[in-house]
């Protein structure tokens, strides 16, 4: 049993793996240009103005506007195996002990990114925790479909579309003849095959609960701008018990950049 010949690199590629596969704020967030230490850095288009045409052609600058977040959030992960080298050259052995790593890892972030609904515009919200929407079966449908409308008022790009919601909302959802009847989900919270007003349906159950007033998301995938690396990964022999310990940290951040691209609603459950 020894450390010596452990590979940070062959971990760390593994746990990310597991965590893109899994991850809703992967697929539902913008990524960084650039990622300068623990900053990351997204780039802002401004508007093309649109001419009429009178034989003359004046050249707009477009600028580009930096936005820049700090990945202010630390999570680590620790714990103990019998012996690093015989997992790491057993090769598949590997996904086995970060998997759960993984998995926790991933959870905390979706709730981070999933939590940033405070920064939707005030116009695109349904519901208020003072009153929120009421959910059943006969108005789920509806009211997803509405959330929808709310971005499309603001003129947000009909293409990647999310609304995110939690395993009771498609529960309710399945019961609709507008739904389907036994949904597929892929292990990213894809409810495969379906959308409702031009969103692609995900589910997670880090959606904000308030005291049973549940905060769902709909949202363009520019909405949020979000980052994440893996900072370290060290194994080292434990003092206190005949086995080798590995740890890692990432550090990650996010942020809402085009709030008029974020809708909430509010709502319990009926």
């Amino acid at each position: 049993m020894s450390v010596q010949s452990f590979i940070p690199a062959v971990w760390e590629s593994r746990l990310l793996a597991n965590f893109k596969k899994a991850s809703i704020s992967e697929l539902i967030t913008t990524k960084p240009v650039k990622i300068e230490g623990n900053k990351i850095i997204f780039n802002r288009t401004g508007a093309v103005a649109v001419k009429d045409y009178n034989g003359k052609i004046e050249w707009d600058e477009v600028n580009t506007t930096p936005v820049e977040l700090n990945m202010d959030q630390k999570k680590y992960w620790a714990f103990q195996v019998d012996d690093v080298d015989a997992i790491q050259a057993a090769g598949d052995l590997v996904d086995a002990h970060v998997g759960e790593a993984s998995t926790a890892t991933q959870e905390t972030v979706d709730s981070f990114v999933l939590g940033l609904y405070t920064g939707a515009h005030t116009d695109n919200t349904i519901g208020s925790d003072a009153s929120p929407t009421t959910l059943t079966t006969e108005n789920v449908y509806d009211t997803i479909v509405d959330l929808g409308t709310t971005l499309s008022k603001k003129k947000v790009p009909k293409a990647d579309r999310f609304v995110v919601v939690n395993y009771e909302v498609l529960g309710l959802l399945s019961k609709d003849s507008r739904f389907t009847v036994n949904p597929n989900v892929l292990e990213n919270g894809v409810v495969e095959g379906q959308k409702i007003n031009g969103m692609q349906v995900v589910v997670s159950e880090e959606v904000h609960n308030i005291e049973g007033k549940y905060k769902f998301l709909a949202l363009h995938k520019s909405a949020i701008g979000h980052g994440k690396q893996l900072e370290k990964t060290e194994a080292t022999r434990l003092q206190d018990s005949f086995a080798d310990g590995v740890k890692g940290l990432m550090v990650y951040g996010g942020e809402v950049i085009r709030p008029e691209a974020l809708a909430v609603l509010t709502a319990t459950i009926g």
